[in-house]
Order: structure tokens, then sequence, then C-alpha cells
């Protein structure tokens, strides 16, 4: 039988403890709040403003129109208009842009009876920015051919007002226009955008969880403080302990990469090698993420209260189910803080681009960078609780 008073009591006591660990109380507050923010505004969102550049290589009426068109349609963010096309191509490798729309000499030839030709130069890796932006040049181009066909582009260029009222005139579609789709990264399946990030993100998780709930426990439990009354160094338990949670971290990637390759057919451009060494920068980063928020933590929930606000937001704003571009321009910034937006960027560049480590050198320096901050920080809080 419940006794009401001690039952009082106990509630009492509950909450007195969680007032003497701080950031376990601001952890239950934030968490709800982080959450709710970045499912309402990181997830799913309308995906607008994508960088693209345009080759014009032609002038006249059609040339304006389409500039115009192009500039006024908000999935794209016309970066720059050119007229070479090597210049375009070699922006889109480089990551500067996620497509090139190219028009070429002979677009707006009126005194040719052939079919004009569009390009369209696509990142193809960026799986869902790559199917927005071919959905709306797609679009874009068809009502443009039904227009020519219909001898609507000078009038329309002279008094841009009398777009709306020709909507009712352009209802038979003729092929003036073909459009050509280049994917430089070939089809790229969802689930092929999905597993570099889901790799990062495991070690991620596991990093973080693990390697800090083992040091906040044991300390917890004294094991730590027996082990260090051994005659053993700190960076000798430390570094045995990194050590160990690297290789238990290549064993799971390994197993998650052969079912992935497996079950879905899902392709590393890059090669395994590469990608191991990828994942071993972002292993290092995180465990000292790791240390360093374990370092002064008392309990293993005190720890998992702590690392969820740290770990959450990374996972919905560094890109791993939805491209950056689809969030709003604030997580956009917060975005480029996180070190798993960096081991994301590189892991999809080795494994669906076939890049090699030169290529992502920047990625893994700010890995590194990360990881320096994150050991420092951790190693000396951790010798001051010592």
């Amino acid at each position: 039988m419940i006794e009401l008073k001690k039952f009082g009591w106990m509630i009492k006591k509950e909450l007195i403890s969680l007032k003497r660990h701080p950031p376990r109380l601001v952890s239950i507050l934030a968490f709800p709040i982080i959450m709710i923010l970045l499912f309402g505004y990181g997830m799913g969102g309308e995906m607008t403003d994508l960088p693209i550049v345009v080759v014009s290589q032609s002038h006249g009426d059609l040339t304006d129109m389409t500039l115009d068109t192009i500039k006024s349609t908000e999935t794209y963010q016309v970066v720059e208009v050119i007229d070479s096309v090597e210049d375009a191509e070699a922006m889109v490798d480089r990551g500067e842009v996620k497509a090139a729309i190219i028009l070429p000499e002979d677009y707006d030839d009126t005194n040719t009876s052939m079919q004009r030709s569009v390009s369209l130069y696509l990142d193809s890796s960026d799986q869902m920015a790559s199917q927005i932006l071919e959905s709306a040049t797609q679009g874009i181009f068809s009502r443009l051919s039904n227009m020519v066909a219909a001898g609507s582009i000078t009038a329309v260029s002279e008094n841009s007002t009398a777009t709306p009222s020709l909507s009712h005139q352009l209802n038979n579609f003729k092929d003036d226009i073909a459009l050509h789709i280049n994917r430089i990264y070939g089809n790229i399946k969802y689930i092929d955008f999905l597993v570099p990030a889901v790799l990062g993100m495991t070690i991620m998780m596991s990093c973080m969880m693990g390697m800090g709930a083992t040091i906040a426990g044991e300390r917890e439990t004294g094991e730590l403080a027996r082990l260090f009354m051994t005659p053993t160094s700190v960076s000798t338990v430390i570094g045995g302990k990194i050590v160990a949670k690297l290789l238990i971290e290549l064993v799971r990637a390994l197993i998650l990469i052969i079912m992935a390759i497996l079950l879905f057919n899902v392709s590393i451009k890059g090669g395994i090698l590469q990608t191991f060494i990828v994942l071993i920068f972002g292993a290092l980063c995180f465990v000292g993420f790791g240390i360093m928020l374990s370092a002064r933590t008392q309990t293993q929930e005190d720890y998992a209260q702590i690392v969820l606000p740290f770990s959450m937001p990374m996972m919905f704003v560094s890109g791993v189910f939805y491209p950056i571009e689809t969030m709003p321009w604030i997580l956009q910034k917060l975005a480029y803080v996180f070190p798993l937006t960096y081991l994301n960027d590189a892991m999809r560049a080795v494994m669906l681009q076939g890049r090699n480590l030169g290529d992502v050198w920047l990625d893994l320096v700010i890995l590194v960078g990360y990881t320096a901050l994150f050991f420092i920080i951790g190693v000396k809080r951790f010798n001051r609780d010592v």
C-alpha cells in the first residue's frame, strides 16, 4: 500500500536531485523546444534558391524571355550568366553550383525549322536537389516550347503583363525545345544519397554516446578512479579507449556498407579504403566530442541528457535526411558549425562522386581542427576532474 506522505517525500527528493544537476535540468527544458523547431523548420521544407549558372550564347526575344523566366523562378538562384560552357561545367564539377542551364548559339534562330536544343548539366549526387532542378527545368522549357509553337514569344517579350492571358492558348504542345539532361554522376537513388550520411550519423551517435557514456559510467561506479590508482598513465587509459572504440566503429561501418551493397546495390565510386579513412577522421572527431562532454559529468544519466541537445540537432540540420538547402537560412548557417556537416560532405563526395582524399581536404582539415579543439578542452577538464 502506498504511504501518501512518504510518496510525496520521494517526489520531492527526485525534484531536489534534479535541481542539483543543472545540466540535466537545462537539457530537459531545452530539448523539447529544440526538437519542435527542428521538425517544424528543418525537415522537408520547400527547396528554393538552389544555386545554378546559365550559359547564354544566343541573343533575341526567346533568350530574353528564357533568362527572365529562369531568374524569376524561386527554385533557382542564378549565380551568374556567362557564355562559356567549359567554365559553367567546371563550376558544377567543383560544387559551386548545383546545375548549369546551357542555351546554345542557335537557340534564338528563327530561320530554322530544326528543333532547338537546351542542355542541363546537373550535379546528380545531391539526389533531392537534382530531382527538383530537373523537374523545374523541364516545366520551364515545356511552357516555352508551347509559346514558341503559338508564336507568342515576341508579343510576350514586348508586353510581359500578357503572359497570364496566354495560358489558355498553350494547350497544344509542340516539342520545339528539346531539353537534354546530363547527370554527371549518373542516376543516384535516394538510398545512395542516404547511406553516406547514415554512416556518418552512425559514427557520430555511437562515438559520442558510447565513449562518453563509458567514461561517465566508470566514473559513477568508481572504476575510473580505481583504474587511475594503478601505475597507468591517463594518456594510456584514454588512448586505449579511443583505439578500441575506433576498431568497433569501423567494424560497424563495414557491416553497414556490406548490407547496403547487398540489399540496395549501393556503389562506392571512391573505393572502400578512402571511405574508411574519412570515417576514421569522423570517428576521432566525435570521440573527442564525447570526451569533452563527459569530462566533468558524474553519471551516465547526466551525460545522456547533456549529449542529446548536441547530437539531435546535428542529425537533422547537417543534411543527413534532407538537403541543407531545404532549411531556413539560419539553420543553413548553423549547419556549418556542426562537424557532422563536413563528414557528410566528404562521405558523399567520396562515395557518390568518386572523389579522392585530396578533393575533400578542406572537410578533413576542418574535422581535424574540431578534433584538436575537443581533445584539448576534454583533456584539460578531465585532468582537473581527476
